[in-house]
């Protein structure tokens, strides 16, 4: 099965292609299929936003279309940035600007109190435009510092204490494995394979 993935973010893209095709779901990026299109994601949930992409895509050829919107919770800022993450501090602001504020906005909160998580929603819909939505998450601190260049987002700053690093710093196929767009698009792979009795 092929399916269109309703995204910009080149980091994304690889990401759910290498997760994917070991299911048998072959993605092709917007650009590859030749559409650009301006999605409003204006949803209350990520799960509402990832949908939202994932019919837009859907809706302007009829090609199976998947997509999914990720997010920070920080708890200690009640669980801000949430589903604005993205959008924290302006849709254009630089990543390493956006994980400095939040470092900043912590600073002298104990590593205890540092707890967030990764929250993706996944949502496909498929050639007869059935629509499958799911959730992945992965728990995890906030860093003292910014560490680590095998990501991108809010990977630098987002310490995971099983492997004792932050997700920019975990090598991809674990990161692939563990993260929550990880989990999510197998979850969601799962479930378009179970759909189609792939």
């Amino acid at each position: 099965m092929q399916a269109i993935f309703a995204s910009k973010n080149p980091g994304k893209i690889r990401e759910a292609a290498a997760i994917l095709s070991a299911m048998g779901i072959d993605i092709v990026s917007m650009h590859e299929f030749g559409i650009d299109p301006d999605i409003v994601e204006d949803g209350d949930t990520f799960e509402a936003n990832a949908l939202i992409k994932a019919k837009a895509v859907f809706n302007m050829n009829g090609h199976a279309a998947i997509a999914d919107d990720s997010g920070l919770e920080i708890d200690w800022l009640d669980k801000k940035p949430g589903v604005r993450s993205a959008r924290f501090m302006g849709e254009g602001t630089a990543y390493t600007v956006k994980n400095n504020m939040i470092l900043q906005l912590l600073d002298g909160v104990p590593m205890k109190k540092r707890t967030a998580r990764f929250v993706c929603a996944a949502a496909a819909v498929l050639g007869d435009g059935r629509e499958l939505v799911v959730r992945g998450e992965i728990e995890g601190y906030i860093a003292l510092v910014s560490a680590g260049d095998n990501g991108f987002g809010y990977d630098p700053i987002f310490y995971v204490p099983e492997y004792g690093a932050t997700m920019a710093q975990i090598p991809e196929e674990i990161k692939n494995r563990v993260s929550h767009r990880g989990i999510a698009l197998k979850k969601l792979g799962a479930a378009i394979k179970e759909s189609y009795r792939l």
